[in-house]
């Protein structure tokens, strides 16, 4: 650690100016000043510890994920198999859905696209009527939309 640093975790003259002024201020500022100066060496380590905690809970979540999903079962056949018929139909719907809305995204991209098109050969027309010398009345007026 860079030991050079103003606040860094020690009793320096900085760190009990901030903690006594924290106490002044507002409690609860001077008592978190004073966990940093006891705790503050240990806190990069509690967070390295705390990060891979939570990063191997979450991925135990993932893995664990569509385990159960397919394999419940209530003790009742007719009703499992239909639960399973249902949630099949409803992937296929949402499947469906996912498609539609990749190809209306699709059209959207392309109206805008042959839209500026358009717009930039508008332009380009003006431009070059402008610059050929054709002086048949006021430049076309552009609008934004």
């Amino acid at each position: 650690m860079n030991q050079s640093a103003l606040l860094r975790p020690d009793w320096t003259p900085a760190t009990i100016a901030l903690m006594i002024l924290g106490f002044v201020v507002f409690w609860p500022l001077g008592l978190a000043m004073l966990a940093y100066i006891m705790f503050g060496e240990r806190l990069r380590g509690f967070k390295k510890d705390v990060n891979e905690s939570a990063d191997g809970f979450f991925s135990s979540c993932r893995r664990s994920k569509g385990r159960y999903r397919n394999h419940f079962s209530t003790g009742n056949v007719a009703f499992d198999d239909w639960r399973k018929a249902e949630l099949e139909r409803l992937e296929e719907e949402r499947r469906k859905l996912d498609e539609m809305r990749a190809e209306f995204d699709n059209y959207v991209r392309e109206l805008r696209r042959a839209k500026d098109q358009e717009e930039f050969d508008r332009f380009m027309r003006g431009r070059n009527s402008k610059r050929d010398g054709d002086d048949n009345g006021p430049a076309p007026e552009f609008s934004t939309p």
